[in-house]
């Protein structure tokens, strides 16, 4: 299955009561596929604030996006949570909406040895018949799901056909290099997009292209069509913007970028606190997104 080069984890918008605004979730899944060119789009991920959604609103969201993208780009349910029994509950709900492919995040806070989440991905896969990505996110997990296990499981199990890693370019290059055929390798960190296409990696799963989709998908399009120089001045413009945009607690900055670019989508839940009018002003002279709002 083509999920696209460029994925979007998209963001969940809250109305003032901080329930879900589903006519803004709506506006959000048309305006990052039409107007961002997001090839493909993860629900209830990081960005999404996942930890703060009980699992009554990622089914709500999951039937939702799934039907308000319509097969104009895949759908990619964020379901892994740091208990075995758990994902899997919250995987076969998410198969049974529709989706398109699971993205499962490493345990978190139990710090399992890598004989655990070898046997944790196993069993997820083994209960459901979607593709899974696995997530690898060591910043916010405290554990690195390293690639001999990353390589182990894209061996063993038939439907764990990619990663979102967050590791070093040594790590992403290894299972590049080592993955069986069609094995899909995503960056997670938005400022190495280039850098991993330049070693074989095959897009990003993004935070920024919220706002800066279209420069991005035109750097990988140029890297791509082997305009190296036009996609490395494209990488140094927005990299400012990648760093910017996690200055503080994602995703607070993309929330408010996307309020001063295209419209609302809310604020945070808690424990996330609300931008401060210091942050919002660090946000609005970010280069290209300061531009922007000149024009």
């Amino acid at each position: 299955m083509d999920f696209g080069r460029l994925i979007t984890a998209m963001v969940t918008p809250f109305d003032q009561d901080s329930n879900i605004d589903w006519a803004t979730t709506k506006r959000v899944v048309n305006y990052l596929i039409e107007d961002q060119k997001s090839d493909s789009l993860v629900v209830a991920g990081t960005t999404g604030e996942a930890p703060t959604l009980t699992s009554a609103e990622k089914e709500q969201l999951f039937k939702f996006v799934v039907e308000k993208a319509a097969g104009r780009a895949k759908v990619i349910a964020g379901t892994g949570t740091n208990s075995t029994r758990s994902t899997i509950e919250l995987s076969q709900m998410a198969e049974k909406c529709g989706v398109d492919a699971l993205l499962i995040v490493t345990p978190y806070y139990n710090k399992p040895s890598q004989e655990g989440m070898y046997l944790h991905y196993k069993a997820v896969a083994e209960s459901v018949n979607l593709p899974i990505i696995l997530y690898n996110v060591e910043s916010r997990t405290a554990i690195n799901l390293d690639a001999d296990t990353t390589l182990r499981l894209a061996r063993d199990c038939n439907n764990i056909i990619g990663t979102k890693d967050c590791a070093k370019l040594d790590q992403m290059a290894q299972i590049i290099e080592q993955a069986p055929s069609g094995f899909l390798v995503y960056s997670g960190d938005d400022s190495m997009t280039l850098p991993a296409l330049s070693i074989g990696a095959t897009g990003i799963i993004s935070v920024s292209s919220h706002v800066v989709g279209v420069e991005m998908k035109a750097m990988i399009e140029a890297y791509l069509t082997q305009n190296v120089s036009e996609a490395a001045k494209i990488h140094r413009q927005l990299t400012p913007v990648f760093k910017g945009l996690f200055s503080f607690p994602s995703p607070v900055p993309i929330k408010y970028a996307l309020e001063c670019l295209a419209f609302s989508v809310g604020s945070v839940r808690l424990p996330l606190a609300p931008i401060t009018e210091e942050e919002k002003q660090f946000v609005k002279q970010l280069p290209i997104i300061s531009r922007k709002l000149m024009n």
